[in-house]
């Protein structure tokens, strides 16, 4: 009986861990710019969100992780994050991902009418 308690506590720990690390992964993936983080946004440095690598759904477009994934509304801008099955929104496109990310030009590219 111990040893099937130390095998289930190792898979229960491993699977923690994994699922941590994952998720640490896809927060980090989210927006790797820093700076520009006033009004009129210039001065951004890292790597901007590159729209097209981003799946089409008839609703936006979805960035698949490996634990979460991150799904923009194309007419709303509303940003979701969804996690086994659950979608959470979380908020709005920000001025300033708007500004830098060019959220915008990326739907209409895609088909959408963006209202933000």
């Amino acid at each position: 009986m111990n040893f099937l308690l130390k095998i289930f506590a190792s898979i229960g720990f491993l699977f923690v861990t994994f699922w941590s690390y994952g998720l640490y992964l896809d927060i980090q993936r989210m927006d790797e710019t820093q700076g520009g983080y006033e009004s009129p946004y210039t001065g951004v440095t890292g790597k901007i969100l590159d729209w097209d690598d981003m799946d089409l759904t008839s609703t936006g477009l979805v960035r698949r992780g490996h634990v979460v994934n991150f799904i923009v509304n194309g007419t709303t801008g509303m940003i979701s994050l969804e996690m086994f099955g659950f979608s959470y929104e979380a908020r709005k496109l920000s001025s300033r991902a708007i500004k830098v990310h060019k959220p915008r030009e990326a739907f209409i590219r895609r088909g959408f009418k963006p209202e933000f």
